[in-house]
């Protein structure tokens, strides 16, 4: 099945899982890894969906066997696990990932964090935080013109955020957003 159609299937069987009304492009996928690259270390995906923004790290230079996924959706799982052998395929949620994973160079978002509780949103970034090296970064994108997290949040974390992307050849226009700590 293709990647387009599994996306579209899923949507409209989880709509609030998926909480997107088309898949990330290739644009954003690249925007999201211009920082990555072999020298990083390891990487963890929250979120891979179908794995366009997996396509993007994996093209940054990350080694297969560097980069672990986290996502719930069995279906993409499966898909996942077909289609990248030698990188790690979890059925977990992102928060799971303390349980096993340290020493990470960056980690990269493509949850819908917005359509989320506030405390869960925190939850996952703070998750991030545990498992990334003091001088590792999270990359998430979000539609809107403000990251993904209240300013409250990003304070209390101990964070600071930049937007090191603007994508318009996506659909619907998305903003790239890296944190580091404070």
């Amino acid at each position: 099945m293709s990647e387009t159609l599994l996306f579209f299937r899923q949507l409209i069987s989880r709509p609030v899982q998926i909480s997107a009304i088309a898949p990330s492009s290739r644009f954003l996928a690249r925007a999201m890894a211009k920082d990555l690259g072999p020298s990083v270390g390891k990487v963890v995906e929250f979120g891979p969906g179908t794995g366009q923004l997996t396509k993007g790290i994996l093209g940054a230079g990350v080694a297969p066997k560097d980069l672990s996924l986290y996502e719930m959706n069995p279906e993409f799982v499966s898909h996942l696990r077909g289609k990248f052998p030698g990188v790690a395929v979890h059925l977990a949620p992102a928060q799971s990932a303390v349980a096993t994973e340290s020493d990470v160079g960056a980690v990269v978002s493509g949850l819908p964090l917005l359509s989320m509780p506030e405390g869960l949103r925190r939850e996952i970034v703070a998750a991030a935080f545990k498992i990334l090296r003091p001088d590792g970064f999270y990359v998430q994108f979000t539609y809107g013109p403000r990251p993904a997290m209240t300013d409250a949040d990003i304070e209390a974390l101990g964070l600071t955020w930049k937007q090191t992307a603007f994508v318009a050849l996506n659909f619907p226009p998305a903003r790239v957003h890296t944190f580091r700590r404070r």
